[in-house]
């Protein structure tokens, strides 16, 4: 049973596709914290989904890190799977 995560990043991602400007960013994760699938929403910028069988592309990858991190609380970010789930499915629209 995995948990479902939305986080707004006011911050710019520092590479070429600098110019997506910043993001939303919603996770499903497992039990252990790891990202099963994933989606980027950025302000000027495409929409971006990572996950089974897409793994990565050229403008970025599944998160390689688990969100079950003892120096951040993740718990202000939970959302329900039908919200994830409605992300998802306008992403691969």
């Amino acid at each position: 049973m995995g948990r479902f995560y939305r986080r707004r990043w006011e911050e710019s991602r520092g590479d070429e596709f600098d110019a997506f400007g910043h993001s939303v960013w919603y996770f499903e994760v497992d039990d252990d914290g790891w990202p099963v699938r994933q989606i980027e929403v950025y302000d000027r910028g495409p929409v971006l989904r990572y996950g089974p069988g897409h793994e990565e592309d050229q403008c970025g990858g599944l998160g390689q890190a688990s969100l079950h991190d003892q120096e951040e609380d993740w718990s202000p970010f939970v959302i329900t799977r039908d919200a994830f789930e409605h992300a998802w499915n306008s992403a691969g629209e």
